[in-house]
């Protein structure tokens, strides 16, 4: 919902050799900028990574002297990845060789500011602004996604109102004002910039993403899932081939219909509109479901009348009606309103045989509460800024509540885990070595009687299952959970907590408050 780098790729007319192995061995033959961009573009999109980089890299290596290709792959590379150290290097390539490259030193700035050194880049910038003048608004737009990405949205949008005083405005500053109005939770607000920046260019597909979300988080469901049914999917290499499937659409008669949903995002978009795929069943549709490991148990059990597959097994594709993502399922089962979200709550169940399986590893007495403090270590640069800006560490979390007179469990999983072995409080005890997938998961929270998390997949999980749940959402809530409210009408066993600034200190000694409270109005 910011500003796209892919903007800045130059452009060149250029012939280009067919494959990027002749780029990287041939000095003399240096792809066409746009070339280059989408092939390493489709390497990145799909999830190969490091092939995609070995592609950048050694083709620069052979050109270093062509500015645009240093140029081009360093907005790849901070598009797709958190490697700042190769961008900063691709750019002091383009500054060596256009030293006035206005676009590669508002990157380099932009790094300064991701990196943590706030104070820098914006002083970076400012010395810009004067040396550049005539390039204002384009260094402005860099400014506020700068800002916007870490979670400043106030300051970038005073950066955008003295832009708009000057008489600049260009589709993405426009889009950028629109992004800091949502993220200060005035989506209402932000509408009438986007509707702006679409007319000023109505294909950007960053403007159109960031619209719906925005209609979706200010409650216009019949205006936005629309809109974000038109969002460029996200399909890996794995998955490609349903692109040339038939979409399913509102308007389709699904009874009798072989229908493949499929996992498009992230394990909580599917945990939260997977309860739509009980309505395509009982309009008389087949449904499959297709989703990661993870989810497999807990999915075929929760949905015994569905299939159940990992996406490597789908291998004929003819055999499917239609295609659907799963976060797609709101906008076709005809989602207006939040009267019309499926009331049957829980939705998911925890596997019987894993009940009595995880609940031996849970400690005796009560309340059991369940921790969640950080949210799932992302690779791509946009992803990695939006979960520093939802995530807290354990240490800061268990500051702000413990100790306090309840059994606390840990349910952190991943890299922020080991931040457990550090502590030296409250016993905090810790199953996750023993949990394999998400249907373990379900079976330890139905053994607590709260769980505290900020927004990640475990809340909707916690939500499905009917548990009590208690959201810690970042200053920037996420569009799902609206503008403001204390609930939230996909999970009634939900409180949110809304932090009021960046800091998360406020927020966190407010939970700790209702924890006691909480805690002391329990009956023995």
């Amino acid at each position: 919902m910011t500003h796209d780098p892919q903007s800045l790729v130059p452009r060149a007319v250029d012939d280009a050799p067919s494959t990027g192995e002749a780029w990287s061995k041939n000095p003399g033959m240096p792809p066409a900028p746009e070339k280059f961009v989408e092939t390493c573009e489709a390497l990145l999109g799909a999830g190969d990574g490091m092939a995609g980089l070995k592609l950048i890299l050694e083709t620069i290596a052979v050109h270093q002297q062509e500015w645009q290709l240093s140029m081009a792959g360093a907005s790849l590379v901070l598009r797709f990845t958190t490697r700042y150290d190769i961008v900063e290097i691709l750019l002091r390539n383009v500054i060596r060789l256009q030293p006035d490259k206005v676009p590669a030193q508002a990157f380099l700035a932009h790094l300064q500011i991701v990196r943590g050194d706030l104070g820098g880049g914006c002083a970076s910038f400012a010395r810009m602004m004067a040396t550049y003048p005539e390039h204002k608004a384009e260094i402005g737009e860099f400014i506020s996604m700068s800002l916007l990405e870490v979670g400043y949205p106030a300051e970038a949008l005073e950066v955008l109102k003295s832009l708009f005083k000057d008489g600049d405005e260009t589709a993405s500053l426009l889009n950028n004002a629109g992004c800091a109005l949502e993220r200060l939770n005035r989506s209402t607000e932000a509408l009438p910039w986007y509707e702006k920046a679409l007319r000023r260019d109505s294909g950007r597909k960053a403007i159109i993403f960031g619209y719906a979300c925005t209609l979706i988080k200010a409650g216009q469901f019949e205006r936005g899932w629309p809109v974000y049914f038109g969002r460029e999917l996200q399909i890996g290499r794995q998955q490609e081939w349903l692109r040339a499937m038939p979409r399913l659409r509102p308007e389709v008669d699904v009874a009798g219909k072989r229908i493949l949903l499929f996992q498009e995002q992230g394990l909580g978009d599917t945990l939260q509109f997977i309860r739509h795929a009980s309505t395509l069943a009982a309009r008389g549709a087949r449904v499959d479901i297709s989703v990661p490991q993870p989810l497999i148990r807990l999915l075929r059990h929760s949905f015994p009348d569905m299939t159940v597959l990992e996406p490597g097994v789908i291998s004929e594709a003819g055999a499917y009606d239609y295609v659907s993502p799963i976060p797609d399922l709101p906008y076709i089962t005809g989602m207006r309103t939040v009267h019309d979200i499926p009331a049957a709550v829980p939705y998911l169940s925890e596997v019987p045989s894993d009940r009595e399986r995880m609940g031996a590893l849970l400690p005796s007495g009560r309340p059991r509460i369940g921790l969640v403090w950080a949210g799932e270590r992302r690779h791509r640069s946009e992803f990695a800024l939006a979960d520093m800006r939802r995530s807290i560490s354990f240490n800061d979390m268990a500051g702000a509540i413990l100790p306090a007179d309840a059994i606390f469990v840990n349910l952190q999983f991943g890299a922020p885990r080991e931040e457990l072995k550090a502590w030296t409080g409250q016993m905090i005890y810790d199953p996750m070595g023993d949990v394999r997938d998400l249907a373990d998961t379900a079976a330890l929270m139905r053994g607590l009687d709260l769980i505290i998390s900020v927004d990640t997949s475990p809340v909707h999980l916690a939500g499905a299952l009917g548990c009590p749940v208690w959201l810690i959402s970042r200053w920037d809530a996420c569009w799902r959970w609206g503008d403001e409210g204390t609930g939230s009408p996909w999970y009634p066993t939900m409180r949110v907590f809304r932090s009021n600034q960046r800091s998360f200190q406020p927020v966190l000694e407010e939970v700790a408050k209702a924890l006691r409270l909480w805690i002391d109005m329990r009956p023995a």
